[in-house]
C-alpha cells in the first residue's frame, strides 16, 4: 500500500475526531505488519488537526533546474573543445555551477568521457602521411600485377644492434625448488657496451643471408653496395625469372649519395627498389 494512501485513512480517522493512539491501534489492526510506524501517524495526525489538507509531500528546495540550460551546456562544450584537458573542478569555477552538473552535461548532454591518449611511436607530419599513402598504392599495384605469387615477390632486409652479451631474461631464469624452500636470487646485470650492428636479409622462405659490419667500417652507400653484392652470390641458386620479379624495400631513409650507389647495384642484380616511407 502506497504512503499516500495511508496519509488518507489517518486523514479521515483525524477529521472522526479520533486521537492518534486510537488511529495508530485501529490501522495496526487493518494492515499488521504493514501499517505505517507510530513517528509518521503522530505527525501527519497534528498536520491535519492544524488544518492541513494535501496528502502530498511539500516540494524540496534544492538546485534549480536551469542549471542544466542550453546556455550552460554551450558554454562548457566551448571550454572543453578549446582545451580538452580542463577538470571538472575548473570548468565549474570557470561556468559558475556545480561540479556534479558539469559532469552531468558533459556526459548526459555532450556524450563526452575522459580517456587517455594512445601511445604511439612517433607523430607523422602530413608529408611523411601522405608518402605512406603513395608507397601503399604502388605496393598495391605489384600485388595485383600477379596475387598468386604476390609473397614469393618480396625480399627485404633490415639492420639492428647487437650486444655481445645480453641479460638472460626472468623467465630464462626460472627454476624449479620445492615448496617452502627459498627462492633463488641473482644479480642485475646490465647489456655489455660493446654491440655490433647486423644487417639481416629474408623473404617469405627465411633468411637470406646475416651479415655483421667489421669495426671501423662507415655506413655509406658503398657498403650498401657492397651488402646486396653479397646477397646476390648467396642468392645464385635461385632462378634468374624469379630474381628480376623480387623487390627490396629498404627500412630507413637513405642519404642521397647511398640511393645512387644502391640503386645501381640493384639494376645489376636485375632487383626492383620499392620505396619505403622515410621513418
Amino acid at each position: 500500500m502506497e504512503k499516500i494512501e495511508f496519509r488518507a485513512v489517518i486523514k479521515f480517522l483525524t477529521k472522526q475526531g479520533k486521537t492518534p493512539q486510537i488511529i495508530m491501534e485501529e490501522m495496526s489492526s487493518v494492515y499488521g505488519d504493514l501499517c505505517p510506524g507510530k513517528t509518521m501517524i503522530y505527525k501527519w495526525h497534528s498536520l491535519f488537526k492544524q488544518g492541513r489538507d494535501s496528502i502530498e509531500d511539500d516540494p524540496r528546495s534544492g538546485r534549480p533546474i536551469e542549471a542544466t540550460s542550453s546556455d550552460n551546456v554551450e558554454k562548457v562544450e566551448k571550454l572543453v573543445l578549446e582545451d580538452a584537458r580542463l577538470k571538472k573542478k575548473q570548468i565549474a569555477e570557470m561556468t559558475g555551477v556545480s561540479s556534479t552538473t558539469v559532469l552531468n552535461i558533459l556526459h548526459d548532454h555532450l556524450g563526452m568521457s575522459k580517456v587517455c591518449a594512445r601511445w604511439v611511436p612517433r607523430m607523422l607530419t602530413p608529408l611523411q602521411k601522405q608518402q605512406r599513402v603513395e608507397c601503399s598504392r604502388e605496393f598495391l599495384a605489384l600485388c595485383s600485377e600477379n596475387r598468386v605469387e604476390f609473397m614469393d615477390r618480396i625480399m627485404t632486409g633490415d639492420a639492428t644492434w647487437v650486444h655481445h652479451y645480453e641479460p638472460e631474461s626472468k623467465q630464462e631464469s626460472m627454476q624449479w625448488h620445492k615448496k617452502g624452500a627459498a627462492p633463488p636470487k641473482k644479480f642485475k646485470v646490465s647489456q655489455s657496451a660493446g654491440k655490433i650492428m647486423a644487417t639481416v636479409f629474408w623473404d617469405s622462405e627465411g633468411i637470406l643471408m646475416i651479415d655483421y659490419k667489421d669495426k671501423g667500417v662507415n655506413i655509406t652507400g658503398k657498403y650498401y653496395a657492397t651488402l646486396l653484392e653479397k646477397l646476390k652470390k648467396n642468392n645464385q641458386g635461385k632462378t634468374k625469372r624469379k630474381m628480376v620479379s623480387r623487390c627490396v624495400p629498404f627500412a630507413r631513409q637513405r642519404p642521397p649519395s647511398q640511393e645512387s650507389c644502391c640503386d645501381g647495384c640493384l639494376t645489376e642484380m636485375w632487383l626492383r627498389n620499392f620505396k619505403s616511407p622515410s621513418l
